[in-house]
């Protein structure tokens, strides 16, 4: 349950602010290129600490890195519901995304410390059901809170989520041991992934808007083709990584890694530009552009807690391998 709590809390901030991106804009009088940074500084923060928090995990303890993403978050969702600007907002956004990172990276892996194998893939479904359930009420909440009070609203909404995940995480969660040898972090590792991971997004979001080719863009591959390179070296190097590169050497790892990220590809590539489609080029309200944002996480939360039980009795490679296939085109 406490697991559950965060994980609707990560998940619900995404979408419950995708839908009101048009109605922070004019309530700021903001440009389209900005306002997309509400968006993507979340994103692009929490996809460069992800691993670096479950690192942190591993070494001092995930239940503690957790409780601590849980503070994060409810301060920085304060500071949202506050900003006075958005550049304001930007920022806070991105402090968000801290606490976001370190909620996703160690939910799992709590799961995965705490409960025998055969159980860990009802459990992890029934977990990702409940991050789904927080993408399915998102938009329907986010449209609502805004139509009733304002967009300030919905950061209201975290700070009471978050104020309840504490509490009861604070009391029930399981503590899973951190690393029984006291293992350094790796800071050179972790600065590299981050500049050069970093580098990499932000020219791959920018790239449509200045061009490819421009200066920017082109300078951002070349920081970020450096930096993890250098991160590459120094993970081959420790005794310690920050991430372990043997693993990529099992092929049934790499290729779970690379379907996963052809999925989430596919599945998100759509989150931005939806709410603007549905509110502004279809003319809809936001109650409706709510309800037909909700069909892709209603179709998650059916399939999921089914995926994770067969899973437990057939193995995972059939499922993944039919959830990736392509559906019937028009």
């Amino acid at each position: 349950m406490s697991l559950g709590i965060g994980s609707l809390m990560a998940t619900l901030n995404t979408t419950i602010v995708n839908t009101t991106l048009p109605v922070i804009r004019d309530s700021f009088g903001a440009d389209l290129s900005s306002i997309e940074w509400v968006m993507m500084s979340y994103m692009l923060v929490i996809s460069v600490l992800l691993s670096i928090f479950g690192r942190a995990g591993d070494i001092w303890g995930h239940k503690r890195v957790y409780l601590t993403g849980i503070g994060v978050f409810v301060v920085a969702s304060l500071l949202c519901s506050l900003s006075p600007t958005e550049g304001f907002l930007i920022g806070s956004r991105a402090l968000q995304a801290v606490g976001g990172a370190a909620l996703v990276s160690n939910s799992s892996a709590i799961v995965s410390r705490t409960f025998a194998p055969e159980r860990r893939g009802q459990l992890l479904g029934l977990l990702y059901t409940i991050a789904s359930l927080g993408t399915l009420a998102g938009p329907s909440l986010g449209g609502f809170l805004t139509s009733a009070f304002d967009w300030r609203s919905i950061f209201y909404a975290n700070v009471l989520l978050g104020v309840l995940a504490a509490n009861v995480s604070w009391r029930i969660l399981p503590n899973p041991p951190p690393s029984k040898t006291r293992e350094p972090f790796d800071l050179v590792g972790a600065a590299a992934m981050t500049i050069g991971l970093g580098a990499f997004l932000l020219a791959i979001s920018k790239g449509q808007d200045m061009g490819w080719t421009s200066t920017f863009v082109l300078g951002c591959v070349s920081i970020s083709a450096v930096f993890l390179a250098i991160f590459m070296r120094v993970e081959l190097g420790l005794k310690h990584p920050l991430l372990d590169m043997s693993l990529f050497r099992i092929r049934v790892f790499s290729l779970a890694m690379a379907s996963a990220f052809v999925v989430y590809l596919c599945a998100y590539s759509g989150l931005f530009l939806a709410p603007f489609y549905l509110l502004q080029g279809r003319g809809f309200s936001p109650g409706l552009a709510a309800v037909l944002y909700s069909a892709q996480p209603v179709g998650m939360l059916i399939t999921t807690p089914l995926g994770g039980y067969l899973s437990d009795r057939i193995g995972p490679r059939a499922l993944s391998g039919g959830g990736a296939a392509p559906g019937p085109g028009r």
